[in-house]
């Protein structure tokens, strides 16, 4: 199994787990910063989890946040690849992550109230900020 199957199969691991601000539990209760923590943690990856962050996080924070990731590093590229972690924006700041397959996406929203796979969409693809990508330290 390849490190972007096996990114993509540990989040599936986490598809119908209720969502939940700051949630951090596979089954019990995810947000999307907490999907994102579940994967990197399962993968062995080095991570800095800061859990104690508002609904609506402003001025940057998560893309500043993401950007201090040691098991991540920013692609400055507009074709996410499947394994890719994207950064996203209702409006306003970027306020939601996801996690690319290739043509899915999978996240942890809460207007379905669960972690969940769906086709990534023209309009998804619009609300990308930016693209990180997971270091595989075992190249």
């Amino acid at each position: 199994m390849t490190f972007t199957d096996r990114i993509i199969s540990k989040a599936r691991e986490a598809l119908g787990t209720p969502f939940s601000h700051q949630g951090r539990y596979v089954g019990k209760a995810l947000d999307c910063a907490g999907l994102l923590i579940f994967v990197a943690k399962e993968l062995d990856l080095e991570y800095i989890d800061a859990p104690t962050y508002s609904r609506n996080p402003s001025d940057s924070l998560l893309e500043e946040a993401l950007d201090r990731q040691p098991c991540l590093y920013r692609v400055y590229d507009n074709n996410p690849i499947a394994g890719d972690v994207l950064l996203m924006r209702f409006t306003g700041d970027p306020q939601h992550l996801g996690i690319c397959t290739g043509s899915n996406l999978i996240h942890a929203w809460e207007p379905p109230g669960k972690v969940c796979e769906h086709t990534l969409t023209g309009d998804w693809r619009r609300r990308i900020v930016s693209i990180y990508r997971f270091k595989d330290y075992n190249v």
